[in-house]
């Protein structure tokens, strides 16, 4: 359990997800420099993200890259700290009819598609991801990863959904609390989906691919796509 905990322990600058966080910063930070190089500045929409993410970041230097960043996700979000370099939007990341190809100068989206629902929908988010900017960063936690993210137990996602929702039954697993019902816990079950990596390449062909790895193995992929680098 020390390992679980290493990995999901936020508040922790050491911990194994505060690295690893930091670890994509610098990656984000490429990028964002490849957009000002280009434009002088960088618009970028955030699927599902949430303003805290971007404390990680140096306020000066996206100021200076001239950074503005758009936050989709249903029903909008109530923690910006910073009304002068976030924009909320209530929106389905899967469906932005109203922004037009390339709107964008970045997309990024950081453990989100896993959540967007099945696979029609994660290929719509894959999409939208393609279609709004020359540029994009998605990263997601890893299916073949012993150890299940949001429900904080070894082996668990590798189990049967009914499997899964009668242990929520019994109690708490990670973020989600114990179920009263077996209608909650499989909402809570199906909540995340995490991807292989033949499915991740294929939602994002045109990508280059990154693994992050912990004691040997693959935690999580990252797609990026920077034309510039090419």
């Amino acid at each position: 359990m020390n390992l679980i905990h290493a990995l999901q322990d936020n508040d922790n600058p050491d911990s194994l997800v505060s690295r690893f966080r930091r670890a994509r910063a610098r990656r984000v930070v490429e990028l964002i420099a490849a957009c000002h190089a280009e434009t002088g500045a960088c618009r970028i929409i955030d699927l599902g993200g949430e303003a805290n993410y971007w404390r990680l970041f140096d306020r000066q230097m996206l100021a200076d890259k001239g950074v503005h960043i758009t936050l989709v996700n249903p029903g909008g979000v109530t923690d910006v700290w910073d009304d002068g370099l976030f924009a909320v939007v209530d929106g389905d990341a899967c469906d932005l009819p109203q922004y037009a190809d390339h709107s964008f100068d970045l997309v990024h989206s950081n453990s989100v598609i896993e959540h967007v629902g099945d696979w029609v929908r994660m290929e719509a988010f894959a999409h939208e991801c393609r279609r709004l900017a020359k540029r994009y960063y998605v990263q997601t936690p890893y299916f073949w990863f012993p150890i299940e993210p949001h429900f904080s137990a070894p082996f668990f996602h590798w189990r049967s959904e009914q499997s899964r929702a009668r242990s929520l039954l019994k109690r708490r697993h990670g973020f989600a609390e114990r179920s009263p019902d077996v209608g909650s816990a499989m909402r809570d079950v199906q909540h995340a989906r995490l991807l292989d990596k033949t499915q991740f390449h294929f939602l994002y062909p045109d990508a280059v691919h990154h693994d992050e790895v912990v004691a040997g193995l693959t935690k999580s992929l990252i797609a990026v796509r920077d034309p510039s680098s090419h």
